[in-house]
């Protein structure tokens, strides 16, 4: 029997019924698998568009979360903080045999230490969960995170919210990030530590969801720990230029030192305001590199033609008018 046989019979579980949770079901139902969504609410929406079966859970009911799980072979998960750890609980219990955590921005080797990462959120609880179930025993769950960089939908009309993303990302509207596109305004991170250029790699949801599809056609049990996938490589300068040019208007741009952007880390810590804290910390992770990867594994072994980040820009935003 040939591997696409033995993928056409997996049954996959997709965790949340947001923007990405949409996005995934939309490429997975393409092949012959048998998609279940799970979500807090009904979403006839799923069932309507895609060949798929929604269940409304509980993630704090492990027993449910459990006996729904039965079955399933994969579990992709869009979801965070407790509840992915009791959907991690629940996956081991039901003999899942692969779980994808919801750690697609940024690679893992270029996060903060356990403890030191603002954007945490049950990250390094849930991978530790992870490397603990997949170490070999009677019924070891392994597990595959994929890294993306940044998704292009941070720079999309209204941000992620606007695509019903990041739910639990402090930094989800339009010009939260970086780059506010629809005003012309910038504000990146000059230099890296080291006083080199700062590069981020970057992927739409669009084609992440695609990769994934493009992955599981492979066979989940030849996965590595992690594949990592590139849209874009880029410099933060060349990002803020790209969308000046594809916009066809001048950009207000203001650079920042590595020095400053720490400097003003402390002052708004000082002063107690989280919500410049947060945007200015983004800046800090981007420029210590934490968007940044070389190798793209996922892109060498998937033919999947990913969308170049000004394509996306034109697609998206076109020219002002």
């Amino acid at each position: 029997m040939g591997r696409k046989a033995t993928t056409a019979m997996m049954r996959i579980a997709i965790a949340g019924g947001g923007g990405f949770a949409s996005l995934l079901a939309q490429e997975l139902s393409r092949n012959a698998y048998a998609i279940l969504v799970l979500s807090r609410r009904a979403h006839p929406e799923f069932e309507a568009n895609y060949d798929c079966q929604v269940a409304v859970v509980d993630y704090a009911n492990l027993e449910d979360l459990q006996f729904t799980l039965e079955g399933v072979d994969l579990v992709i998960s869009t979801i965070s903080g407790a509840e992915q750890l009791n959907l991690i609980d629940a996956a081991r219990r039901a003999r899942v045999r692969c779980f994808v955590p919801s750690e697609f921005e940024g690679a893992i080797s270029r996060r903060p230490a356990a403890g030191n990462d603002p954007f945490d959120n049950g990250s390094s609880t849930a991978l530790e969960q992870l490397r603990h179930w997949s170490q070999p025993r009677q019924h070891s769950m392994k597990y595959t995170v994929f890294s993306c960089g940044i998704f292009y939908e941070r720079f999309a009309p209204g941000g992620l919210q606007a695509c019903n993303m990041g739910i639990n990302c402090r930094i989800r509207n339009q010009g939260d990030y970086m780059v506010d596109v629809g005003h012309g305004i910038a504000e990146i991170p000059e230099a890296n530590p080291q006083g080199r250029p700062v590069h981020v790699v970057m992927t739409s949801a669009v084609d992440v969801a695609r990769f994934v599809a493009a992955a599981v056609e492979l066979g989940i049990d030849s996965w590595p720990r992690e594949f990592k996938m590139r849209g874009t490589r880029l410099t933060t300068q060349r990002l803020q230029e790209i969308c000046s040019e594809v916009r066809g208007i001048e950009f207000e741009v203001i650079r920042r030192p590595y020095d400053e952007i720490v400097q003003w880390l402390r002052y708004y810590e000082q002063n107690r305001d989280e919500a410049k804290w947060y945007s200015m910390q983004h800046l800090l992770q981007t420029a210590n590199g934490r968007y940044n990867f070389g190798e793209a594994n996922l892109n060498d072994a998937v033919d999947v033609q990913p969308t170049s980040f000004r394509q996306w820009l034109y697609d998206t935003w076109g020219p002002a008018q």
